[in-house]
């Protein structure tokens, strides 16, 4: 897996280099904010990006945008200390995969790269609750109107989602094929008004579709 360290903190790009490439599968470049992430994404097209937020130049908020829009296929990962709500809700709306924070354990980190490059969602348990907490001020009665347009086959789809499944898990689990499941996926995008997995898994924890430690 050829996976990209957006850092400008030199010392922390390297350290995590290093404990990557621990890991034989792993191949690792690193650049020192998100104007060369996006630079190196067009160059190289790796498989996964590991961003920090607050950087100079560009922060990754910003280069989380433009790398999926015009790289939806390359998993953007969030690696930061920060888990403030402004951040958090920014990175989220920008399509990245997934939000962790720098204190992750090294084999939480391991997995949480390969599974995020298999299709599934992580967020970190803290950043996942501050989430739900803000949706529940926001929003204290869910607009159920937009649950009932989903059929039953596709609320189960959503709940998967929302606990991180691939769909290669969600076929084996909902006994159909792969093929049936991204149409069924492709449907429930668009009658939800999203546009990836990790904004379809929010609106699970929202509709209480799942709980949030199965995140």
């Amino acid at each position: 897996m050829n996976i990209l360290i957006c850092d400008d903190q030199d010392i922390i790009a390297e350290g995590l280099k290093l404990i990557l490439e621990s890991q034989p599968d792993f191949k690792v470049d690193t650049v020192s904010d998100g104007a060369m992430a996006v630079e190196m994404v067009i160059e190289k097209q790796p498989d996964l990006v590991l961003m920090d937020l607050n950087m100079p130049i560009m922060n990754g908020v910003k280069a989380t945008e433009i790398i999926k829009q015009r790289f939806p296929d390359v998993k953007v990962l969030i690696l930061t200390t920060y888990g403030d709500d402004e951040w958090l809700f920014d990175a989220i709306r920008s399509g990245a995969d997934g939000y962790l924070l720098k204190d992750i354990p090294h084999t939480k980190l391991f997995e949480a790269i390969r599974s995020t490059d298999a299709g599934e969602t992580h967020i970190d348990p803290k950043v996942a609750r501050r989430m739900f907490d803000q949706m529940a001020q926001r929003t204290p009665t869910p607009d159920t109107q937009l649950l009932k347009k989903l059929n039953d086959r596709e609320v189960e789809i959503l709940k998967l989602i929302s606990r991180g499944y691939t769909n290669t898990e969600i076929s084996e689990t909902i006994h159909l094929s792969e093929g049936t499941v991204r149409n069924y996926i492709s449907a429930l995008f668009s009658k939800l008004n999203v546009s990836d997995r990790t904004q379809a898994a929010l609106l699970g924890l929202r509709y209480g579709l799942t709980d949030i430690n199965d995140l």
